[in-house]
């Protein structure tokens, strides 16, 4: 977790996407997503539960192969994240884009599609063949960023969480090979 930079100016303000690593960076995820899916949603504590144990999940893990972790910055503010780990529970070398957020003060500077683009290009050199993700319908403005970049929606279930009635919905996306040299087959 070196919080090495990988963006450049863009927008309004200063832009950067970072590795995660600096300190406060795990607990922000988890606070930021509690707060806007609350104010944005009305979804219950039980949806940000489920963030810290996402992110405890890869806290803990010592094996940093095939994950990574990124933070969106304007002018120094963390504005927004994803992830991307190992999918233990596909066939093959699969990943999962897990906890995507961009903050709503920063949407329309194309924070979500640097974030997704950064772990797709990471995914792809790292060996994976695939990438999935779970999401419910009523997140239209990431579904858009996830239809832009070829994923393509697989399933959904309706189910009860976080206080409310929601679709959740499963997406995939082909990864193309990464170069020679550039990851390992998970």
């Amino acid at each position: 977790m070196s919080g090495r930079a990988v963006g450049d100016a863009r927008g309004d303000g200063r832009v950067r996407i970072r590795e995660l690593g600096a300190p406060g960076d795990l607990g922000w995820v988890v606070m930021a997503h509690g707060e806007v899916y609350a104010a944005e949603f009305g979804w219950d504590p039980s949806f940000e539960a489920l963030v810290a144990r996402i992110v405890a999940d890869y806290a803990a893990d010592d094996d940093t192969a095939g994950r990574a972790a990124w933070i969106a910055e304007v002018d120094g503010v963390r504005r927004g994240c994803v992830f991307c780990v190992p999918d233990e529970d596909a066939d093959g070398p699969t990943a999962k884009l897990r906890i995507l957020l961009v903050d709503p003060a920063a949407r329309g500077l194309g924070l979500g599609d640097r974030l997704v683009s950064t772990c797709l290009e990471f995914a792809a050199a790292a060996g994976y063949r695939r990438i999935t993700l779970w999401t419910n319908d009523v997140l239209a403005a990431a579904r858009r960023i996830y239809q832009a970049h070829g994923f393509r929606l697989v399933d959904s279930e309706p189910h009860r969480s976080f206080g409310h009635d929601l679709v959740g919905q499963n997406w995939v996306l082909d990864l193309p090979a990464a170069r020679a040299g550039a990851g390992a087959a998970r």
